[in-house]
C-alpha cells in the first residue's frame, strides 16, 4: 500500500522556544488546535514527552491514541498513532519548530499515512481534507501565539 505524505509550513512571530512550549502543553491545545475538540495525555502523564500517549478527537468524532517517538526541545516532535480510525494502516506525524531569528520561527507539519482497502480508494479526498485541516491549524496556532 502506498505511503501518503504532505507537509504544511508557516512563520510564527514568537521564538522557537515559545512556539514548542506552547504546541506541546495539553492544556493550551484546544485553545489553538480548532480541529480538535478533545486532547488529553494518558496513562497517567502530565506533560508531553517522549512514549507519553495522548488521544485526541476531532470534532468529527474520529479519535486517535498517539505515542511520542521523538520529542527534542525546542526542535522537533513526532508521534505515531497506536490505536485508531480502521481507515488508517498506520500514521505519523511530525512537527518540526526552526528558528528563523530570536523571535521568529518557522514550524512544519509533516503527516504520512497509509489508509487500509477500501478507503485508499479515497486517498486523494482524504490527503485533501487532512492538509487543509493542517493549514487551519497552522494559521490559528499563528493568531493564538501572536495574539499573546
Amino acid at each position: 500500500m502506498n505511503q501518503i505524505k504532505f507537509s504544511e509550513s508557516i512563520y510564527i512571530h514568537a521564538s522557537q522556544e515559545r512556539v514548542f512550549d506552547y504546541t506541546q502543553d495539553y492544556k493550551n491545545r484546544l485553545l489553538w488546535d480548532t480541529f480538535l475538540k478533545k486532547a488529553d495525555l494518558i496513562d497517567g502523564a502530565t506533560e508531553a514527552g517522549l512514549t507519553v500517549k495522548a488521544y485526541c478527537v476531532a470534532h468529527n468524532g474520529i479519535g486517535m491514541e498517539t505515542e511520542y517517538v521523538s520529542f527534542n526541545r525546542p526542535k522537533v516532535t513526532a508521534v505515531k498513532m497506536t490505536k485508531g480510525p480502521f481507515m488508517f494502516k498506520d500514521f505519523l506525524g511530525s512537527w518540526n519548530f526552526k528558528r528563523i531569528g530570536p523571535e521568529e520561527t518557522e514550524v512544519i507539519f509533516l503527516y504520512s499515512f497509509t489508509l487500509r482497502f477500501p478507503f485508499n480508494m479515497l486517498t486523494p479526498f482524504i490527503k485533501r481534507n487532512l492538509q487543509n485541516n493542517v493549514k487551519q491549524r497552522l494559521i490559528d496556532l499563528k493568531n493564538n501565539i501572536e495574539k499573546k
